[in-house]
């Protein structure tokens, strides 16, 4: 009985210990280097998660038709150790992004960079595959 406890234990530490490496993904994985993307847009909200942050921007077209982009960053704590904080970035806020597409999901993007219009002072960057 006690081997039996034994070797379950150590399954389950060892399943425990590979999952994370398991789950964490690479940029080539969702994103296209050769899909670069830059946009003028209006931030709808900033999800300050982990393991990576967020920002959606509704980006109108010009036929008038609005889509929402879902940008993801680094990690929140990388975020801040690059000096912004989360009052930097708003809902409402105009702004300009670079980065690139998704494969799969066209609306889906690594974000590069982002400025806001206000000011033209770079918030993020860099980031995508040059960064990995």
């Amino acid at each position: 009985m006690r081997t039996k406890l034994g070797i379950l234990v150590a399954g389950l530490g060892l399943f425990c210990l590979t999952v994370p490496v398991v789950a964490h993904h690479g940029f080539d994985t969702e994103y296209d280097a050769k899909k670069k993307v830059k946009f003028t847009g209006v931030v709808s909200m900033v999800a300050w998660t982990n393991p990576h942050m967020r920002i959606y921007i509704d980006v109108t077209g010009p036929d008038g038709r609005v889509t929402n982009w879902n940008m993801e960053l680094t990690s929140p704590n990388t975020i801040r150790r690059q000096g912004w904080g989360p009052n930097d970035l708003k809902a409402g806020d105009k702004v300009i992004v670079e980065g690139f597409g998704g494969k799969v999901v066209e609306t889906r993007g690594s974000l590069q960079s982002i400025m806001k219009v206000s000011d033209m002072k770079p918030l993020f960057g860099p980031g995508g595959p040059e960064a990995q």
